[in-house]
């Protein structure tokens, strides 16, 4: 694959201090302590992981995907993008990446977007808006919170005249991005249920999140 996809070093999963199960189109949140890498994977392929990170003793500094963008000058995310919060910080380092396109422009899904997009008979199916709203309350924080989000694995192209299409993902089984906390932040997931476009193959399936420590010798 292209020279921008790096791995890291083998992990041992026995070792990992955390490791969750997320059902398919389920939501799920977590305190990722600095120092500690969150490796997210996508266990079956092309699977979007709708994701959001927040300051964990300040909510109101969170995920910022403008400065994000316009500190990297890319797009994309992928190895060695900065994390930034809407307060000009670095929240994460993404060090690893063996898939190759992660998206963080077309936001997530919701019942509204849906019924625009596919018809109104889709209103009532279940988005990415519905889990992290779900999610976030359970923090203390509500609907108004939720901020343009990183879509990992999933495959938006853009091309010369700004147009944004959501086509098949590239992501394989068992593909991951590893990113590294450089403050506490609180880690907000979707597995994405959408089965109105191609983003999750039209067949939302399980994911995994695993979580380490930083190693003993590494400074925090």
């Amino acid at each position: 694959m292209t020279d921008f996809i790096q791995t890291s070093s083998a992990r041992s999963l026995e070792n990992a201090a955390e490791d969750h199960f997320i059902p398919a189109e389920a939501p799920w949140s977590g305190i990722l302590r600095k120092g500690q890498t969150i490796r997210i994977e996508d266990s079956y392929g092309q699977q979007a992981i709708d994701t959001l990170f927040y300051r964990a003793d300040d909510f109101s500094e969170r995920y910022s995907n403008q400065d994000t963008m316009r500190e990297q000058g890319a797009a994309y995310v992928g190895t060695g993008t900065k994390i930034i919060s809407n307060e000009g910080n670095v929240m994460l380092t993404m060090t690893a990446d063996s898939c190759g396109r992660h998206d963080t422009a077309a936001g997530a899904c919701s019942c509204e977007s849906n019924t625009v997009r596919f018809g109104h008979g889709t209103k009532y199916l279940h988005a990415c808006r519905d889990n992290f709203v779900l999610e976030v309350t359970k923090h203390g924080m509500s609907k108004h919170d939720i901020v343009p989000n990183i879509n990992f694995f999933m495959n938006v192209p853009i091309k010369p005249n700004g147009e944004m299409t959501i086509v098949d993902g590239i992501s394989s089984a068992g593909d991951y991005v590893e990113l590294v906390a450089e403050m506490d932040v609180l880690c907000v997931i979707s597995n994405c249920p959408q089965i109105n476009n191609p983003c999750n193959g039209f067949d939302p399936t399980p994911i995994r999140v695993l979580i380490w420590d930083a190693p003993a010798d590494c400074e925090v």
